[in-house]
């Protein structure tokens, strides 16, 4: 399985990315009918061979514009992107952050360099979480310019997918943007150069830490259509699912956890098939007509 979901990366990241018509004159970003389709992972917009949108970006832009979009008029595009996002996190959750995300497989590419290896310090899991709230959705919605028009915060300072992805790839396609670089390039040059260096001795670094998109998709991880299932009866507590596991949770005790990628490591490490990876069942509440009641009391005594 592991073998499969390192081809479907591979064939994702460069299917998304496959516009090279910059490369012989052409337009340097694309802007065909394809971008209006935002990618189910954290793929830059800007970057010169991206065919699909961002989707943490288009979300950004549509909360950044409700203040200046006019009262008569709705905003349709951005309320169906968050309908695409919702609908992606309900039947799958964070599963396209282990299958198709490209900056998520440039991360595991990292980890794949052999140093000392790290755990995560628990506390930083939670930040992820300040980032979709804060970078996402508070700023863009309330520092607004003086019409009204707010700015997608997270792109601007800390998305390392735009700078390694969008940015450089410019800068080295367009050497006089040089000119025109300013503070929010530097800071999110540095971010990205620390996130690369995380992400080789601390696996996913990013998508536990920092992602908005692995955020909001991992809300649905309890409610998804498909989960990876625990058999207790198999089990032997060897840890192995543990050791396995790219996001450092413990796949026996939280199968549904907002961290788990669905990569299914887990199930191809165990050796008693104690992992599994199907279908969730929902279970429906008893219909009151069909519990039995007891017969009424006749008040004879016996």
């Amino acid at each position: 399985m592991n073998a499969f979901r390192w081809l479907i990366q591979t064939v994702v990241a460069l299917g998304t990315n496959s516009y090279f018509k910059f490369l012989f004159g052409g337009s340097i970003i694309y802007q065909g009918p394809l971008k209006a389709i935002c990618h189910p992972g954290l793929n830059c917009y800007s970057c010169p061979a991206a065919l699909l949108s961002c989707p943490v970006g288009a979300v950004q832009n549509f909360i950044a514009s409700i203040r200046y979009t006019p009262s008569a008029s709705f905003p349709h595009t951005g309320f169906m992107v968050l309908g695409y996002l919702g609908f992606i996190g309900t039947l799958v959750g964070r599963l396209p952050c282990g299958w198709l995300c490209p900056f998520g497989f440039i991360q595991d590419l990292l980890y794949k360099i052999p140093t000392p290896k790290f755990s995560l310090w628990p506390p930083l899991r939670y930040t992820k979480y300040v980032v979709l709230v804060a970078t996402v959705i508070l700023m863009p919605l309330f520092l607004t310019d003086q019409f009204g028009l707010g700015h997608p915060w997270f792109c601007k300072l800390i998305c390392p997918s735009g700078t390694l992805l969008g940015a450089l790839p410019l800068i080295s396609l367009k050497p006089e943007l040089w000119q025109t670089l300013g503070f929010y390039f530097w800071n999110k040059l540095t971010i990205l150069i620390l996130i690369i260096i995380l992400a080789i001795f601390i696996s996913r670094f990013f998508c536990r830490t920092l992602c908005p998109l692995g955020a909001f998709y991992g809300l649905f991880n309890r409610t998804t259509l498909i989960k990876v299932d625990y058999i207790e009866g198999n089990c032997l507590h060897c840890k192995s699912c543990v050791k396995a596991c790219p996001t450092g949770i413990t796949p026996y005790e939280d199968q549904a956890s907002q961290d788990c990628i669905m990569c299914l490591k887990c199930v191809d490490s165990c050796k008693f098939h104690a992992m599994d990876f199907g279908l969730r069942h929902f279970s429906r509440p008893a219909d009151s007509r069909l519990i039995k009641q007891p017969p009424p009391a006749t008040g004879k005594k016996a």
